[in-house]
C-alpha cells in the first residue's frame, strides 16, 4: 500500500524518516509518496487532509483532531528544546540586569515562523495581550531582525543555534518559561495521520515509524547524507546538536509524561482559541 507523507527537511525529520522512507526497515507492506515542507506550509496542508501522514505543529493539530489523530512515535517533545525569543544584541527588551521589559515587547513588531506554530502559541503563553505579529518563513527571521524590519522574533530549528554568532541576543527561552510553568517538558510537533483511516493501518504506520527511529539512533551516520542534503544548516555540528535535542525518548514513544504535556498544551490553545468542546482522543489508541 502507498501512502503519502509530508515532513520537513529540518534534520530531526529527515534522521526519523530516513530508514522507513528508503526501506532500510521492515515497512510491513506500505510505501510512501513523500513531499517536505515548511512547518507551517505543513500546517496549512492539514486543512485540506492533503496527506495521508503529516508532519503537524500541535498548536495546529488542535484545530484539526477531527481529521487527524497523533501517532505515538515521532513527536519532537522533550526539556531545555523549545522555541527562542531574539532581538538584536543592546536591545530595549532587556533592562539592566536582564530584566524583560514586556511594554517594550508588546509594542514591537515580532516575527513569528507561522501562526499555527507551537512557537506562536508558546509566544501568547509568556506575552497573553500579544497582537503585533507577523509571520515569516523560519529561515529569514534572524535577517529580518537584523535589518530592522522587527524588533524582535521567534526562533525554531536550527536557527536556535545559530543567533549569537549573527549579533542576536536572547530575550526569553519560550520553552523554559513553559517548563518553568506548566513542570512538563515542550510539546512542538508529531506525526498524524488520518483519522478516518483504518485502526489496525493507523498501528501498522506507527510500528513502522518507531522502527525507522530506532534504526537512526542505533545507526546514527546512516542517514547523515540524507539528512544533510536537506539541511538548512550545512554544518555537521549543527545538524547533530539539532538532532540530539529533538529526538528523545519522547520521539520514541510519547509516554504519558508527554501525553500530559500535549493536553495541557490544549488546555491553553482552547483558551485562545475557543471552540465547542472536542472529546476525541488525541493520540492513536
Amino acid at each position: 500500500m502507498r501512502l503519502s507523507l509530508a515532513y520537513s527537511p529540518c534534520p530531526n525529520d529527515t534522521f526519523a524518516f530516513h530508514a522507513m522512507v528508503h526501506s532500510l526497515v521492515d515497512c510491513e507492506g506500505l510505501s510512501f509518496d513523500v513531499s517536505l515542507m515548511d512547518i507551517e506550509n505543513l500546517n496549512k496542508s492539514a486543512a485540506n487532509r492533503d496527506f495521508d501522514i503529516c508532519k503537524l505543529s500541535y498548536s495546529a493539530y488542535y484545530g484539526y483532531t477531527g481529521d487527524y489523530v497523533m501517532l505515538r512515535s515521532g513527536s519532537a517533545l522533550g526539556f531545555n528544546n523549545g522555541p527562542l525569543l531574539v532581538a538584536k544584541k543592546g536591545s530595549q527588551f532587556l533592562k539592566s540586569g536582564g530584566v524583560i521589559d514586556k511594554d517594550e515587547i508588546l509594542k514591537s513588531s515580532v516575527a513569528i515562523p507561522g501562526i499555527m506554530t507551537t512557537a506562536a502559541l508558546l509566544l501568547r503563553f509568556a506575552f497573553p495581550p500579544i497582537v503585533n505579529t507577523t509571520a515569516v518563513l523560519f529561515s529569514e527571521i534572524e535577517e529580518r531582525i537584523l535589518s530592522g524590519e522587527f524588533g524582535c522574533g521567534v526562533l525554531i530549528h536550527e536557527t536556535r543555534f545559530t543567533y549569537e554568532k549573527r549579533g542576536l541576543e536572547l530575550i526569553m527561552d519560550l520553552g523554559s518559561n513553559w517548563q518553568e510553568k506548566t513542570s512538563l517538558p515542550v510539546p512542538l510537533g508529531g506525526i498524524a495521520v488520518r483519522r478516518d483511516m483504518d485502526t489496525d493501518l493507523q498501528l501498522k504506520i506507527n510500528r513502522v515509524l518507531r522502527r525507522s527511529i530506532e534504526f537512526a539512533l542505533a545507526n546514527p551516520l546512516i542517514s547523515a547524507d540524507y539528512v544533510a542534503m536537506n539541511a538548512r544548516e550545512m554544518e555537521l555540528e549543527i545538524q547533530r546538536k539539532h538532532i540530539g535535542m529533538f529526538v528523545n525518548d519522547y520521539t520514541v514513544d510519547i509516554s504519558r509524561t508527554g501525553e500530559c504535556a500535549v493536553e495541557r498544551l490544549h488546555e491553553v490553545w482552547s483558551q485562545i482559541f475557543p471552540v465547542k468542546e472536542n472529546k476525541m482522543n488525541l493520540f492513536i489508541l
